[in-house]
């Protein structure tokens, strides 16, 4: 049975985590799969956004698989390579990643969605950052973004306490952007997704890479990094583009409308 599935049609392409018997743990098997699933997403020049959810209610995925841990080490938990870091596997992707975080996220199945550009989540979500329950310092990136995402205090409260938290919550907190009945977040999800393929893919690489690049850096410097983007690609732009841009605009919100 693949540990991975990954399904490919009208430029999006969505990976599933396919152990639900184990609440899609991330062993070294499914690990190296996904890898591979990225691998295919990023030469593929027709895939234009991507999906990551969990097989089933229960789990987005539970983290790394602790019994496997306890016969192999801890060298998994701070591994930076993609081939055995999922989070690494798709923060090498150039294209918008969308979380659907359709069951639980336990630690490194948290650090997994906060690996993921944009997060969605079915009211079976939960989070939980257990780290200090299992005495192992998080090595793909959790400690570091969660509190850039809800802010000190509140990510100190989950941290410290291994506490879970729903997806409403997380919703009202800002980790997630929206939250959908079970049956209605991959439809969602893939909306979210076909709505990004309508935009220059070429183009929206770039946007993603100035937003991430500049989010890594003081307030002043991504100032500066934005106005050094702008000037490369903008001079490349011609009047006539943005007048048909203009209208496209227009178009589309006529469309939304009627």
């Amino acid at each position: 049975m693949a540990l991975v599935l990954l399904e490919k049609a009208d430029g999006i392409a969505t990976i599933t985590l396919n152990r639900p018997e184990a609440m899609n743990a991330l062993s070294h098997a499914l690990r190296t799969e996904f890898f591979n699933a990225c691998e295919s997403v990023k030469a593929d020049k027709n895939i234009q956004a991507v999906i990551v959810t969990g097989q089933g209610d229960r789990a987005f995925t539970a983290g790394l698989d602790l019994k496997e841990l306890g016969v192999s080490g801890l060298g998994a938990a701070t591994d930076q390579m993609p081939s055995s870091n999922p989070c690494r596997a798709l923060e090498q992707l150039e294209i918008p990643v969308i979380g659907a975080i359709n069951g639980v996220a336990i630690t490194g199945g948290f650090e997994l969605a906060l690996a993921c550009d944009i997060r969605i989540a079915s009211t079976n979500a939960r989070f939980a950052d257990t780290h200090t329950r299992v005495g192992v310092i998080p090595g793909w990136g959790l400690s570091q973004k969660l509190s850039r995402h809800i802010g000190l205090s509140r990510a100190c409260e989950l941290s410290f306490t291994g506490q879970f938290v729903d997806a409403d919550t997380a919703c009202n907190w800002g980790l997630v952007n929206h939250v959908y009945e079970p049956d209605e977040l991959i439809p969602a999800a893939r909306a979210l997704a076909a709505d990004m393929t309508t935009i220059d893919p070429e183009f929206l690489k770039t946007y993603k890479k100035l937003i991430l690049d500049g989010y890594d850096r003081s307030f002043k410097d991504a100032m500066a990094l934005e106005k050094q983007v702008t000037n490369a690609y903008n001079d490349d732009v011609s009047a006539e583009a943005v007048e048909q841009r203009r209208l496209a605009v227009i178009q589309r919100g006529r469309s939304l409308k009627s």
